[in-house]
């Protein structure tokens, strides 16, 4: 039974790895856990459970009412609000690109599963977010009678006797949620596709400040290919401790910024950082800043925010 049980896992394994990802060469997979291998199925179902808005207690939210595309994902507020209202501490990370976060949230680096993340806005309480504490068993009852989940579930899952679950609705949202990528920017076309003309002479000016060690030094805390970084603490904000650097991909559409919105532009974020605080202040003149402002606005990938793959299915 142990020899069949590691020859399912391993072919399960394979089936994640034969997946259409779909990404620009020289691009990596992202990294897929045994216990949910993905499928393009499982995928389908996840898009639909996460722009479902039954999933919240008053029918009116779902996953994607914090996380819009056309927003990379982002709900451009402050502070994410949950269905009851409450307002929470901090603002909404994208998506983009979440596959490859080595943690999630802004500041719990032992969080690194999107399987466990995608259970705590359906039942946390302290915030509230969709609010189903206590209300799971009437969710699945909803998702059993969903003709569209009774196709999508046991084609997901096959083999399971009871496929209508909370885990698998979160291994769901999961696989979903790892295929929304960005690897197509103006920036990727110039810098990786060696496209000269994908990116203005201003971007280009731009690029050598973010990479300047004597200069801007953003590259410090957003670094590698996809402009992120670990916890730090640039005592710039108002709330103190160690944040995540979120990815820069699409910056240009995900403002406010910072941890707690505090940030409303992207000119105001440069001017914040170059002031100082935990890091070295630096100074740019105001052409300085355009570039490095166009240089940002480079990394938006347009056709992420309306591609039908992310989009709602309902």
């Amino acid at each position: 039974m142990k020899s069949l049980l590691a020859g399912f896992v391993a072919a399960m394994s394979l089936l994640s790895a034969d997946f259409d990802w779909n990404l620009p060469k020289g691009f990596p997979r992202p990294v897929v856990p045994a216990g949910n291998p993905m499928s393009a199925v499982k995928v389908e179902l996840g898009r639909y459970l996460f722009y479902d808005k039954r999933i919240s207690v008053n029918g009116k939210q779902s996953c994607a009412s914090c996380h819009r595309q056309e927003l990379a994902f982002t709900d451009g507020r402050a502070k994410a609000e949950g269905t009851t209202g409450q307002a929470h501490s901090r603002g909404t990370m994208s998506l983009v690109n979440v596959a490859y976060a080595p943690a999630l949230t802004w500041a719990n680096p032992e969080l690194a599963s999107l399987e466990e993340q995608a259970l705590i806005p359906m039942l946390g309480e302290h915030p509230v977010e969709l609010g189903l504490k206590g209300r799971e068993r009437e969710f699945l009852a909803v998702v059993r009678g969903e003709p569209v989940y009774s196709k999508l579930f046991p084609q997901a899952f096959p083999g399971e006797s009871d496929v209508f679950s909370l885990v698998n609705i979160c291994k769901a949202i999961a696989a979903f949620e790892r295929t929304i990528i960005s690897m197509r920017s103006p920036y990727d076309r110039y810098r990786w596709g060696d496209d000269r003309s994908a990116i203005s002479d201003a971007a280009k000016r731009g690029e050598l400040l973010f990479f300047s060690s004597e200069r801007a030094g953003c590259f410090q805390c957003h670094a590698g290919w996809n402009f992120s970084g670990r916890f730090f603490d640039t005592g710039i904000a108002k709330e103190s401790g160690k944040f995540r650097a979120p990815t820069l991909r699409n910056v240009a559409v995900t403002a406010p910024y910072m941890h707690d919105g505090s940030v409303a532009t992207l000119e105001d974020v440069i001017d914040r950082y170059a002031a100082g605080g935990k890091v070295r202040a630096f100074t740019l003149t105001d052409g300085d800043k355009r570039d490095l402002i166009e240089f940002l606005k480079s990394l938006t990938e347009e056709g992420l925010l309306r591609d039908p793959r992310w989009s709602n299915p309902w």
